[in-house]
């Protein structure tokens, strides 16, 4: 008893942002840009468009894929640190726009960039649990060029926005082997202060004082996020390949959550990974926390870069510190 994806969507926003417009904004380079990150262009929401609003095309392209018409959907989770209100959740605004039955599961979490990860073991957990649950919609969105400083040259020439979606459907016959196969979802409290928007919450509520500090923005320590990212991934990815029993060898795609390119190839490389099998956009999206490792499964799919049978591998790292893996078949 489990899921498999049968459906996948993508939406990135129309602006184009790319190193070049970025040079004229900050103090930085193309060059600079891209030695250090292999990001070159990302894309920019809209004024007034809002994660339900970039989630909801994703959403459609991984309905009309699947096969599935709304009122088949039995619950909506939506992995976002951007969502359209405090309250009620983005999930719930979704299922408005989708007019998914009343009824259905519907709410949103926040593990930073590894959600979307977190979301797809929620809901493979709750099928368990849950017989009437047949299919789900999980969805990675952010708009997280909100919460970015456009004076930091440290970190806003990382963010890009964007939404990704899969359905996914209960697999409760032994005869179809796809889905999810293992995964595992741990963090570490011990680091909130090295990657975190510090004003916004109960903590730090926002006032003239604050926002003049600039503390509504994200702030990070990056060589300190380098080095413990590549450590808890690798980690992560072979607990869920040992519990499985398989070998790196037999992975189609390394699936990492897509911040920066120094950090996914040196995950490739400890994993014994070649770089045929490490999927790797970050160059036209930058870093889309929730929404990146949707957004990349939805080209794969679409791009025939996997069939039936083989073996994805994803994994995420993000603020709180939060990462994991998951093994999926085909």
């Amino acid at each position: 008893m489990g899921t498999k994806i049968i459906g996948t969507g993508c939406y990135t926003p129309e602006r184009v942002l790319t190193n070049h417009d970025l040079e004229k904004m900050v103090d930085t380079s193309d060059e600079w840009i891209r030695t250090r990150t292999g990001i070159e262009e990302r894309h920019i929401a809209a004024d007034g468009e809002s994660a339900s609003d970039m989630a909801y095309p994703a959403c459609i392209r991984a309905l009309e894929a699947s096969g599935t018409s709304p009122d088949e959907i039995g619950m909506i989770i939506v992995a976002t640190v951007c969502p359209d209100y405090p309250f009620p959740s983005t999930a719930c605004v979704l299922q408005r726009k989708l007019k998914v039955s009343p009824g259905a599961i519907c709410l949103d979490m926040q593990a930073a960039c590894s959600g979307f990860i977190y979301a797809l073991d929620i809901v493979n957990s709750m099928v368990k649990t849950h017989p009437s649950l047949k299919k789900a919609l999980v969805v990675g969105v952010e708009k997280i060029t909100m919460l970015t400083d456009w004076e930091d040259r440290n970190t806003c020439v990382l963010f890009g926005d964007g939404a990704g979606a899969v359905v996914l459907e209960a697999r409760r016959d032994s005869q179809d082997g796809g889905g999810i196969v293992a995964s595992k979802l741990s963090a570490d409290g011990n680091f909130t202060d090295i990657l975190m928007v510090k004003a916004g919450g109960s903590a730090m509520p926002l006032t003239k004082e604050v926002m003049d500090q600039r503390l509504q923005y994200i702030r990070m320590e990056g060589q300190e996020v380098f080095k413990q990212a590549v450590n808890a991934m690798v980690g992560a990815c072979k607990e869920v390949l040992q519990e499985a029993g398989v070998t790196s060898s037999e992975i189609r795609w390394l699936i990492p959550h897509q911040a920066n390119r120094r950090i996914i190839e040196a995950v490739g490389k400890r994993l014994n990974l070649t770089e045929e099998n490490v999927f790797i956009n970050v160059s036209r999206y930058g870093n889309t926390s929730a929404a990146s490792i949707a957004i990349a499964l939805d080209e794969i799919a679409r791009g025939g870069k996997v069939e039936r049978g083989e073996y994805l591998l994803l994994t995420a790292f993000g603020a709180g510190l939060t990462w994991g893996a998951t093994l999926l078949r085909w």
